[in-house]
């Protein structure tokens, strides 16, 4: 990217194309989650053995991250000269893009994602597609514990925890040994998964973390 030129993120296609996602994420609705009572709601996202059951009725919903938490992401990208990211949690491609951006301007890289809806991933693809950067984009179906054991990268600067909330710790555990020195991991909605929380804060387990506009907890990789 030259010095003149705009970032992809604030330029077309992408910029208006993620105006328009995040427009419709805000108006979508999901009969099968808003008729759940709170407690149960609450039950099944936080449920080890719950969360394909939820994530099955909420297959319609887009559980985005938000703007700032995209924005977020891209300038980690950025700032870092990110080249190898994994993102767990597909959805419907909007941090994809957020991501994915952030590598065009890098100047090129490869992004692995998951997503076992496959809804979402015919969605994903075509929103990758028309921002332009499908050719830094792996997409790959099915449950993150089996996609992302094998085939990674020998090291990983940034990760995004955005799938089930249960399962951030094994996902954690998948990628620990390739995160470089320096590799941030953002977990959204991290208050969800108290035993995440609870390795990346602890004294001694190789991490910094704080948490980001509330619910999203910033950790970088130490040593």
């Amino acid at each position: 990217m030259t010095p003149d030129k705009a970032p992809i993120l604030m330029s077309a296609p992408v910029a208006p194309l993620l105006d328009r996602l995040f427009a419709e994420a805000d108006v979508a609705t999901s009969p099968a989650v808003s008729n759940l009572a709170p407690e149960e709601l609450q039950r099944l996202v936080g449920s080890r053995a719950d969360y394909v059951q939820f994530y099955g009725l909420a297959k319609d919903l887009w559980l985005p991250v938000s703007r700032e938490t995209g924005r977020l992401l891209y300038m980690l990208a950025r700032a870092m000269r990110a080249q190898h990211i994994v993102e767990f949690g597909t959805s419907f491609g909007i941090s994809t893009i957020h991501l994915a951006a952030a590598l065009r301007d890098n100047g090129g890289g490869r992004l692995i994602t998951t997503e076992f809806e496959p809804s979402k991933i015919v969605r994903a693809r075509q929103h990758v597609e028309e921002a332009g950067l499908a050719d830094l984009v792996e997409i790959r179906e099915g449950d993150a514990l089996t996609t992302l054991a094998t085939n990674l990268p020998e090291t990983i600067d940034l990760v995004l925890l955005d799938g089930a909330k249960p399962l951030y710790p094994d996902i954690l555990t998948l990628l620990e040994s390739r995160l470089r020195p320096g590799a941030m991991i953002v977990a959204d909605n991290a208050d969800y998964s108290p035993d995440y929380l609870s390795r990346v804060r602890s004294p001694g387990a190789g991490y910094l973390s704080l948490p980001f506009d509330g619910d999203v907890e910033l950790s970088v990789k130490l040593g």
